[in-house]
């Protein structure tokens, strides 16, 4: 899935991109309230997360590259772990510094959902901390709706954050795992 969006590399995301992948989200850990992880990562700590990843499936790394910088990354993860939420993904995008206002969010979010178009995803889920208009907008732009606020959900930086949760709904409701009748499945 290669491909060349406006001088922007994105491609998914391999083991050579590790370093600067934990670079890119520790400048989020230590600098924003956008993560609500609050000690930076190494490259090791953060390998799990990488191999989560895999090139094909519902979950998804895509990284945006110009030239030789890391321009971003984009997510498509698990939303929660219990098996009915398997058609389910949450998805994420962080820009480095130097390619924010570029377009890359969107060429980056772009990629991602034609690479879910074929998986058997039914929603994409996206939380977005309080404010952060440019997130705002590029979920809006790329078809989620808002679906709720949890208020003060998170403690960073001496005060607490609102997260804003947002659905898009995907294609993939065929091929979803098949539900058999049981009086034992309790949500």
């Amino acid at each position: 899935m290669p491909q060349e969006i406006e001088g922007v590399q994105v491609r998914p995301g391999t083991e050579a991109d590790l370093t600067a992948l934990t670079e890119l989200y520790n400048h989020y850990v230590r600098e924003t309230a956008v993560t609500f992880d609050t000690v930076p990562f190494s490259p090791e700590q953060r390998r799990p997360w990488l191999h989560s990843h895999p090139e094909d499936g519902p979950h998804r790394l895509l990284v945006a590259w110009t030239g030789d910088r890391m321009a971003g990354y984009a997510t498509s993860s698990a939303f929660r772990p219990k098996p009915a939420y398997a058609s389910s993904v949450e998805v994420s995008v962080y820009l480095a510094p130097h390619a924010v206002g570029r377009g890359i969010g969107g060429a980056l979010y772009t990629a991602l959902f034609e690479a879910l178009a074929g998986e058997p995803v039914h929603r994409a889920f996206a939380g977005v901390a309080l404010p952060n208009e440019a997130s705002v907008r590029l979920h809006e732009r790329f078809g989620f709706r808002s679906v709720g606020e949890f208020t003060e959900a998170g403690w960073k930086f001496d005060r607490f954050w609102d997260v804003r949760w947002y659905e898009k709904p995907l294609g993939g409701a065929a091929g979803a795992p098949s539900r058999g009748p049981s009086s034992n499945d309790r949500p």
